[in-house]
């Protein structure tokens, strides 16, 4: 491979420093963008752990069981090789982030220390406290500062990806690019380029997802000509604090650890909650499923706890139910050294926000988006065995030759509900091919970087240069601040937990007048030095349109499936819908190609292992007329 060959990173989280650091490592350059300084990345947010079946506890577990876990968590919606391929090098990445120096947690005997995660009857998922991303996006920015040192690789901090640069035969030679305190627009040639810009969480207001989570890149892509894969697949965690500004998450290793979900079988009953008795308690996912209880998959738990406020039976009638580890201190004597050992940094953000000691008295949390399953189409391609061909380019490229894409802003490990501690997983995994994906086309590119045409470069400059002019000359009356309000108003309200077609329709034609009026805004500063106002304007559209294909998604998947409850089609349907919603961008709204079938092709789609899903949830605690006119009730042992 030339030694000149140059690949643009778009992210600088696990996800594209590990792409960057394995590409540094084989010898390519590296251009890294970030929006953010790189150790401020929303993967520092992420505090539970990563998943790997290393099975120190001797409890029989194994990449094959990660696996199954993985495809029944994501409803079968997930492509079977890739995900085999992640988990059977989890236990390896664990091992590497090891060595890097990332300070798990350790047993008395010094071993790696796992916990349980939700989904799952092992203890699989390695930890650092309760600040694990922060640690691994630590440590792998460390590797990267090495090869920026050697001058492999090159960082570009508070650079805005603005769009792409086309070759002739559409392939992706570049990107655009807008520093954000010169506000200088710029275009950047390169031989391909991967994508790692993380979820949309803002479309929905207030997530657990950093405010710089816009969607807006793989939005970008999306109507360029990219392929946008499951789009209203959109995990919502059980577990977060209310904010004016965003939700705090609170992890999953609370649950983890031994925390219960509970209300009072009285919502009105107002006595503190430490001195209400077991018997004047409702621990409804432990009613719902006794084997998983409170670590039933995400969408589950998630839907439960909606269903037990919607019917006025959450604590004080509100939207809220208690998390509750007071037991861990006070009935089974651990210290709490110990519990702060393992929690204390998501135990911090609680006591911070809430006032409240959370180890004496049950936290107040409600569900809040979260993740999204649904990203940029990737390809795989499976070798004579069945499995992975590694030396294929078509691992982890986009619909766009050139473009690859990596972590949350892609669709294929997943499905239709991400397990808790598999994003970490996915995300270093989704890098690490990546890079090999990458890798194998380069050598493959009879021309560089070197022969891109220099008016490709102009024209792609120039284009967004005319629109952030417009924007900067823009005199219309709307607020842009206040149309994202409304577009989380619409996205949550009609598209969030639970969905209804008449609902759906409704936000096809409030989205169609969102984008119209979001083309009247008003420019709210129009200076040209670290402008705030007009990037958000320009990003509002992006989310817009990814927001229409989230709708159109849930539009056209006429069943139920993982975080996907749809209470015309309560029913998974396997014969009908075990495939990806494949979107395509054109100006009248998405476009959906249903032809891609989902590879089975290591086990056959059943059943949910759990004894518990959203039909029963609606049953048991809202009723049976609850389904009544919207959709067949199932009966009671169905799937």
């Amino acid at each position: 491979m030339p030694s000149e060959r140059k690949v643009i990173v778009v992210g600088g989280g696990l996800a594209g420093l590990m792409a960057t650091m394995k590409l540094a490592e084989a010898g390519v350059q590296v251009q890294l963008f970030s929006l953010v300084p790189v150790k401020r990345s929303h993967s520092v947010c992420a505090q539970g752990g990563i998943n790997g079946a290393v099975n120190l506890r001797g409890e029989g577990d194994s990449p094959q069981l990660h696996f199954e876990d993985t495809i029944t968590g994501g409803d079968f919606l997930n492509h079977q090789p890739p995900v085999m391929r992640m988990c059977e090098r989890a236990p390896a990445i664990i091992y590497l982030l090891d060595r890097m120096g990332v300070p798990f947690n350790r047993t008395s005997e010094g071993l790696l220390s796992f916990r349980r995660f939700g989904g799952t009857l092992k203890h699989r998922t390695a930890y650092a406290g309760a600040t694990t991303g922060q640690q691994l996006l630590y440590a792998l920015d460390e590797q990267v500062r090495r090869h920026e040192v050697d001058g492999r690789v090159h960082k570009f901090e508070g650079w805005d990806f603005l769009g792409l640069v086309k070759r002739a035969d559409g392939s992706c030679s570049g990107i655009v690019a807008q520093d954000l305190r010169t506000m200088r627009i710029e275009s950047f040639p390169a031989d391909a380029v991967v994508i790692c810009t993380g979820g949309n969480g803002l479309l929905f207001g207030r997530s657990t997802n950093s405010i710089i989570n816009t969607g807006s890149p793989v939005s970008i892509c999306y109507q360029e000509g990219a392929i946008y894969g499951n789009p209203e697949m959109v995990q919502i965690h059980p577990t977060a604090i209310p904010g004016e500004d965003k939700c705090r998450l609170i992890s999953e290793s609370v649950r983890g650890e031994g925390g219960r979900l509970w209300t009072p079988k009285d919502p009105n009953d107002l006595r503190p909650p430490a001195s209400l008795p077991e018997s004047d308690r409702w621990y409804f996912c432990e009613e719902l499923d006794p084997v998983y209880g409170n670590l039933l998959s995400r969408d589950i738990v998630s839907f439960a706890i909606y269903c037990v406020c919607r019917m006025g039976k959450g604590v004080a009638a509100k939207e809220q139910v208690y998390l509750d580890i007071t037991h861990l201190h006070k009935k089974l004597g651990m210290s709490r050294e110990l519990i702060n050992d393992k929690l204390e940094g998501v135990l911090e953000i609680y006591e911070k926000f809430m006032r409240e000691d959370p180890i004496d008295t049950p936290m107040r949390i409600y569900p809040a988006v979260h993740y999204t399953m649904g990203g940029l189409w990737v390809d795989y391609e499976r070798g004579h065995d069945g499995a992975i061909d590694l030396q294929s380019p078509r691992n982890q490229m986009t619909s766009i030759p050139g473009l690859f894409a990596a972590g949350e802003c892609e669709y294929q490990y997943h499905g239709a509900n991400r397990l808790g501690a598999n994003a970490l997983l996915s995300c270093l995994y989704g890098g690490e091919i990546a890079s090999q994906g990458v890798q194998a086309y380069l050598s493959s590119l009879e021309n560089g970087w070197e022969s891109l045409d220099s008016k490709a470069l102009d024209d792609a400059r120039m284009r967004r240069q005319e629109e952030f002019d417009f924007a900067l000359r823009s005199n219309g009356s709307e607020n842009p601040y206040a149309l994202h309000a409304e577009l989380a108003d619409v996205l949550w309200n009609k598209c969030g937990i639970w969905r209804m077609q008449r609902d759906l329709e409704t936000a096809t034609v409030e989205l169609d007048d969102l984008a119209a009026r979001a083309k009247q805004c008003a420019q709210l500063d129009d200076s040209d030095w670290v402008n705030q106002s007009a990037p958000f304007t320009r990003a509002l559209g992006h989310m817009i349109e990814m927001a229409k294909a989230i709708v159109g998604g849930a539009l056209v998947r006429n069943e139920s499936r993982g975080a996907h409850f749809k209470m015309d089609c309560p029913q998974r349907d396997d014969e009908g819908w075990l495939l990806t919603t494949k979107a395509r961008y054109a100006p009248s709204g998405p476009e959906f190609d249903l032809s891609e079938r989902i590879d089975c092709s290591y086990i056959a789609p059943r059943a949910r292992k759990y004894r518990i899903n959203q039909n029963k949830i609606v049953q048991v605690i809202m009723g049976p007329e609850a389904l009544a006119g919207v959709g067949a009730a199932p009966p009671a042992d169905s799937e």
